[in-house]
């Protein structure tokens, strides 16, 4: 085919083809800014799930034997439980009227009485150890012990509050912690002493039942497959409230030393009126 002839049949063609609407300006602009808008999205997403492996990576706190001395308080809350009718179980009320925006309480009585914990554990700690400063990883100041309050949910109509407080001890070379984990009364944790005692972390363990007094306190002297701590105690008051006390050494290979307390005075500790908080 001559030039002739193909510009005589592209014309022909072209005749033939119906003209294209006019673009619309408005129309592109709309069209942009979906785009931009779902480029967005997916960027938060993806912004998202970072941040939540960097929390899971800050969690895995290793300690010099390579275990994870972290508390589950540390962990990332989960929201409580379901209502029996299907529907999210309403947070507690904070201090300033409005619903919290997850389980843990960061002011007000419940927050007050996790720091007044705190306060009581450290005046438990055995002559010829001292309580030990460490640097908070939230403000980068020094911080004698962490405390913390969290709602557990709702049993019966009543809200239910775990208070946590942990504190580091040394004695010469050996370097450790002291801990207490105090449950409000009307909390399902078991009755029996050893089975409340195995139920802390889910951490089992070979229990040995202790007397008070007129007490008898479940204390794990021997941690099993979990080991985030060597030994810890349990004892459920009258009125319901639930203490427990651990200790453990933070590197095991460091020279033999004793723990602060032993299994007895342990237990002990776990009936003290100092960590019955009411």
């Amino acid at each position: 085919m001559n030039g002739d002839q193909l510009r005589e049949a592209l014309r022909d063609e072209m005749l033939g083809v119906t003209a294209p609407a006019q673009l619309s300006t408005e129309g592109m602009l709309r069209s942009a800014r979906r785009a931009r808008n779902k480029r967005r999205a997916v960027r938060a997403c993806a912004g998202s799930a970072t941040a939540v492996l960097a929390v899971v990576g800050v969690v895995a706190l290793a300690t010099p034997d390579g275990g994870d001395r972290r508390p589950p308080a540390a962990l990332p809350q989960a929201a409580p439980p379901p209502s029996p009718d299907g529907s999210a179980e309403p947070m507690p009320t904070g201090p300033d009227g409005q619903p919290q925006e997850d389980r843990t309480a960061r002011a007000g009585t419940r927050y007050d009485q996790a720091a007044l914990l705190l306060d009581r554990l450290v005046t438990v700690v055995p002559a010829g150890y001292t309580a030990e400063k460490t640097v908070s990883t939230e403000t980068g100041k020094e911080t004698l012990g962490t405390h913390e309050a969290n709602f557990s949910g709702r049993a019966d109509g009543v809200e239910l509050w775990s208070y946590m407080a942990s504190v580091d001890v040394a004695k010469g070379t050996w370097k450790g912690r002291l801990l207490t984990e105090v449950h409000t009364p009307g909390n399902l944790l078991p009755t029996e002493p050893c089975a409340l005692a195995r139920e802390f972390w889910g951490m089992g363990g070979e229990c040995q039942p202790m007397t008070v007094g007129e007490a008898t306190v479940g204390v794990v002297v021997r941690p099993g497959a979990d080991d985030r701590f060597d030994q810890w105690a349990a004892y459920r008051h009258p009125d319901g409230v639930v203490v427990f006390v651990a200790q453990g050494a933070y590197d095991r290979q460091a020279p033999a030393s004793p723990l602060p307390f032993t299994a007895r005075e342990l237990a002990t500790v776990a009936v003290d009126e100092r960590l019955h908080l009411r």
